[in-house]
């Protein structure tokens, strides 16, 4: 999904926000070419083959690895990287039913009433939808869920590995001082929500956005093998949104964008923490449609579990004349496509006979 990936260029370019002269990057083109040489072994502090020595026996250069090396088999692959295939369940919704199954089972022991119903149902008369769907999500209902399901991977973490790179005391995002106990303390849901929602509001980033940072936050933690914890979760949750912002919006937000929100970070801190966020996905940035999906509808289940309702509106005649239209389109388009198909088969079908008619010798 999406088209361009820019990277750091020059602060006077930017299509998003007015910034100071002065504070400029390196040019997104030289940024790649040195990214991509240093994941092929070409030199630089990130090779991790150039480290190994594991190079051409014949003298011809570093080896290159074929595609089909890093493919994994369909079951390991379905169950160490769910942020590629959409038949894997995702890693935040296994981790919230833990606190989901333990508050239902203090609510049956206790005899605790689940309370007044506040999700509206539709009748007879009146029928509520809401306005967020798989291509068109609610914005505010997603971040919602989206940083829902970022605490839930802090707060259920199985341990606390980390990189020094996204560590919030090597680099801090601020000027405050961080404190000593800064590791012990998780954050909680609206701490999380209100750092998410600043920067989504700053960027004007959309919601389709949203949804793909937690598919790249959760494909670092399985590829790099580490956890988000109270010490990182600042850092990776930015890294995540710098990179989803520059795949999905055809106009993306560039790192000096995010130096002129956070005012404290430089634009060195975000090149190198970007450089390493693509090198620990191994610049896996594809995130397929089916994939999309299923991190749609899992963020709704969490939504369900959690009584986050998403805004439920009584449809109204404008509304269902609006709907009514794109139905209709759509089965125009349908309808297109499968005469479409029609001819195509029976261009087939005369290609057959013709092929089977007999010869005529003279």
């Amino acid at each position: 999904m999406g088209n361009t990936v820019t990277c750091c260029v020059s602060p006077d370019a930017s299509p998003k926000l007015s910034r100071a002269r002065g504070g400029g990057a390196a040019p997104g083109p030289d940024r790649w070419a040195d990214a991509y040489q240093a994941a092929a072994g070409g030199g630089g502090s990130g090779s991790a083959e150039a480290e190994s020595g594991d190079s051409d026996p014949g003298g011809g250069g570093p080896h290159l690895q074929h595609i089909s090396d890093r493919e994994f088999p369909d079951d390991l692959a379905l169950e160490s990287n769910p942020s590629d295939h959409p038949r894997a369940s995702t890693i935040f919704l296994s981790k919230s039913q833990t606190d989901v199954r333990e508050k239902r089972k203090s609510n049956h022991i206790n005899h605790v009433s689940p309370g007044q119903l506040t999700k509206k149902y539709s009748s007879c008369s009146t029928i509520f939808i809401d306005d967020s769907t798989v291509s068109q999500p609610n914005l505010r209902s997603t971040i919602k869920c989206v940083t829902l399901a970022i605490f839930y991977h802090i707060k259920n973490r199985d341990s606390d590995r980390s990189l020094d790179i996204f560590d919030e005391k090597s680099h801090p995002l601020t000027r405050e001082e961080v404190p000593d106990d800064y590791y012990k303390h998780d954050p909680d849901h609206k701490h999380i929500y209100r750092f998410v929602r600043t920067l989504f509001s700053a960027a004007q980033l959309t919601a389709e956005c949203a949804i793909v940072t937690l598919v790249y936050l959760e494909r670092l933690l399985t590829y790099a093998e580490i956890d988000i914890c109270p010490s990182n979760w600042k850092r990776i949750v930015l890294g995540a949104i710098l990179l989803a912002s520059k795949v999905w919006d055809d106009q993306a937000v560039w790192n000096v964008d995010y130096c002129q929100i956070l005012k404290d970070i430089t634009v060195e801190d975000m090149n190198e923490m970007e450089r390493h966020f693509l090198e620990l996905l191994q610049f896996n940035i594809n995130v397929p449609a089916s994939v999309y999906a299923k991190y749609y509808f899992d963020l709704r289940s969490l939504a369900d579990d959690n009584n986050l309702s998403f805004l439920l509106e009584p449809l109204s005649k404008e509304r269902a004349q609006k709907l009514e239209a794109i139905s209709r389109l759509c089965e125009d388009k349908y309808k297109d496509l499968s005469k479409a198909a029609m001819r195509r088969s029976f261009s087939a079908d005369n290609l057959v006979g013709i092929r089977r008619s007999n010869a005529i010798l003279s």
